[in-house]
């Protein structure tokens, strides 16, 4: 069963798909699914790979950011930000519990100059402590 967790009107994230939930995905007006979850995390993951083929299916664009054991790296924000900035539409980010790509998704919105702010306050409401991103999103802000 899908939960998607809105941190805005067009950003949501989301633990562990599976390629059935791609169609309901499609179906609540997700344009691109990014996924943050590296294969083989643990046995009983999809492959990226049927997710991606689901999201083909269904007409959606798809994308992968792996955010493993060493963390998000400044490559993976400015590779989010690129994709939030040129998405068609509204995006659904995935990891195993939808922490990593909250606090990604963050990262990525103070990158490109958006209230970062309102990710930290609609995380807290999903139970993602972002806080702690604050000195980095106003780094990030001020970087440009």
């Amino acid at each position: 069963m899908s939960d998607f967790r809105f941190l805005t009107d067009r950003l949501a994230v989301s633990p562990q798909l599976s390629p059935a939930d791609v169609a309901q995905a499609a179906a609540t007006g997700f344009a691109l699914i990014i996924n943050n979850r590296p294969d083989g995390e643990a046995p009983d993951q999809p492959p990226g790979a049927d997710i991606a083929a689901a999201a083909q299916a269904a007409g959606l664009s798809y994308a992968e950011i792996p955010i493993g054991r060493d963390g998000i790296r400044p490559a993976d924000v400015a590779a989010c930000a690129e994709l939030l900035r040129e998405a068609p539409g509204s995006v659904l980010m995935f990891c195993r519990s939808g922490s990593r790509s909250a606090h990604l998704a963050t990262l990525a919105t103070a990158r490109l100059g958006g209230d970062w702010e309102v990710l930290i306050e609609s995380g807290r409401r999903h139970g993602y402590a972002l806080e702690p991103l604050a000195p980095a999103c106003r780094a990030l802000a001020a970087a440009g």
